[in-house]
């Protein structure tokens, strides 16, 4: 068996790989993909944008795969070069709306500029289409390690919500992925950097406290990881973790096109468009290859006369850094807090981008009562030098002192950093420990008779134990209840700051004030209407902080209760 990490980016995918044994380095998978009509080529990305390619405007079998015949739709670099040439027919950002609530992210709404009648995705169909395309492509170079024997690790925004976490794993699955995992993509980032420093032990020490900085293609993270010592072990806990932030390479793209269409003439729509997207192409070029010092841009002209017409620009890496640096990385003071806009009454239908484009106003947020020691910068954004010198030089300001924490291969960063958290599960690589942070109890409703004005009184059932590692679970210990399965039921949960003795299963008699409620979760439980069953307890946290409740018949039958045990606030 070999594990198997991948990054489901905004913009791009990655892959890496690596077997179990301690001492198996990680490697990078190159993906086959088209790179144009009837080439196919291994590209160490896919590119996270699929085109909706019209009848008859590809000749027959030039969109062939090794795995797949006929179709109509690319993923990766030929779809990316494909989409700036038309419009309303390249799905991207697929990831970014995932995680709009307001959105039914399971509708066909993609792309959201798609003439009536042409074809569209929903966002879940998307991303699933990535994740075959990957998997695909794995049984095609490795055909006797077939994908879904293997154990994957799919990372997320550290910020999604649940929704968006089980959409993400729904469009995995629905890919044939089987053995997965879910890991939040800074955490990702900070293994990738653990297994490319054996000594790291001697670069941070207990009391310390790294700050994960990851900038993506559509969303900004946050993250601290405190180092501590138990029995001369140094450990390492995830103690705070950013909002949602819809704020990153997209924005920075549009940002570009912008400004470079201030040299050009008035451009329609669909001229912007292709600037748009060949500004997104030349920001990573030029990042990407420090000797490029700009990169043309040549937009097609409107009439009879396309030659003609053509419009001529270019975008300098001079234009890039000082643009970037200054809109999204200015100098601000740590009190300085994200701008809010007044709300609109009609807007037209969008992903609800951060009103702020200032990186680093987000930032002192998310900083207003934490202290990182080392930041460590994660993001194709962050191969600038420019970028980095700058959020360190506004860190340093705020907390003299702050080292950086030097990383590789940013691209890739996250891929690998999920092959190398599949070994560090099965105990060959460091973890990182994220224990929930209060004690979490369900209501118990006491079994009395029925008195008339008085509802029977409520118990509470600790089923998370402060401190509980993600990713763990066990039985909760104690007598069986009754579930009410087949109708409509509300199931309350308490949580507790200050009680933080109490052991999985200990049962409270009354709520007292030490135990706040939560929303609680109204269901109906599969089964038949009225049916009353016996059932044991079982507690999971996974690995992206959602308490999972299992309510275990003598019969088999199992049904799940869960919600989120991690904050999403800034650090305190």
């Amino acid at each position: 068996m070999r594990i198997l990490g991948i990054d489901l980016g905004t913009t791009n995918c990655g892959f890496a790989h690596t077997a179990p044994e301690a001492e198996s380095a990680v490697a990078l998978f190159e993906i086959p993909q088209l790179i144009n009509p009837g080439e196919l080529h291994p590209e160490p990305l896919l590119e996270s944008a699929l085109y909706l390619a019209r009848e008859g405007e590809f000749a027959a079998g030039a969109l062939d795969l090794p795995w797949r015949e006929g179709g109509q739709e690319i993923v990766g670099r030929l779809a990316a070069r494909r989409g700036v040439e038309t419009l309303g027919r390249l799905v991207t950002s697929a990831k970014s709306w995932l995680s709009y609530t307001a959105a039914d992210r399971t509708a066909p709404i993609l792309p959201p500029d798609a003439q009536e009648g042409a074809p569209r995705v929903s966002p879940v169909e998307a991303s699933r289409r990535y994740l075959e395309h990957l998997k695909s492509a794995w049984d095609h170079v490795h055909p006797d390690e077939p994908f879904a024997a293997q154990q994957v690790i799919l990372t997320v925004p550290a910020s999604f919500d649940e929704v968006a976490r089980q959409l993400t794993q729904q469009a995995a699955e629905q890919a044939g992925y089987r053995n997965l995992i879910l890991l939040e993509e800074p955490q990702a980032a900070f293994y990738a950097w653990l297994e490319r420093h054996d000594n790291w032990r001697e670069i941070i020490q207990p009391g310390d406290q790294v700050l994960v900085i990851d900038v993506g293609g559509g969303t900004t993270d946050f993250s601290l990881i405190s180092v501590s010592e138990s029995a001369g072990a140094l450990q390492l806990e995830r103690v705070a973790v950013g909002e949602h932030l819809l704020l990153g390479g997209d924005n920075m793209d549009l940002a570009l096109a912008h400004a470079a269409s201030q040299k050009m003439p008035k451009l329609d729509k669909l001229q912007f468009h292709a600037l748009w997207q060949q500004c997104r192409l030349a920001k990573e070029s030029l990042l990407s290859n420090p000797e490029t010092a700009e990169v043309p841009l040549t937009i097609l002209g409107r009439g009879s006369s396309l030659i003609g017409g053509t419009i001529k620009g270019k975008l300098t890496r001079a234009d890039v850094e000082q643009l970037l640096v200054e809109g999204f990385f200015p100098v601000v003071q740590s009190t300085d807090m994200p701008e809010r806009r007044r709300g609109v009454g009609l807007m037209e239908v969008g992903l609800p981008y951060e009103p702020d484009a200032a990186i680093t106003r987000h930032l002192a947020r998310f900083l207003q009562n934490g202290r990182p020691t080392h930041v460590l910068f994660n993001g194709g954004v962050f191969r600038a030098a420019h970028l980095r010198q700058r959020v360190l030089a506004v860190l340093n300001a705020w907390f003299p002192g702050i080292a950086q924490l030097e990383g590789d291969d940013l691209m890739h960063a996250v891929a690998r950093g999920a092959a190398y958290y599949g070994k560090a599960r099965l105990g060959r690589g460091i973890r990182i420990r994220g224990g929930v942070p209060r004690t979490y109890y369900i209501g118990i409703e006491t079994a009395m008779p029925a008195v008339p004005g008085l509802r029977p009184p409520m118990k509470a059932l600790v089923v998370a134990p402060f401190g509980m590692e993600e990713g763990t679970g066990a039985p909760v210990p104690g007598r069986e209840f009754a579930l009410a399965i087949g109708e409509p039921a509300e199931f309350r949960f308490f949580v507790s700051a200050t009680r933080k003795h109490d052991p999985a299963g200990a049962m409270l008699d009354e709520i007292t004030d030490e135990l706040d409620e939560i929303a609680p979760v109204q269901v109906t439980l599969e089964g038949a209407p009225g049916e009353v069953v016996r059932v044991q307890l079982e507690n999971h946290v996974t690995e992206t902080g959602v308490l999972e409740i299992w309510c275990v018949a003598k019969d088999g039958r199992r049904w799940k209760l869960e919600f989120r045990v991690r904050e999403t606030r800034p650090a305190r």
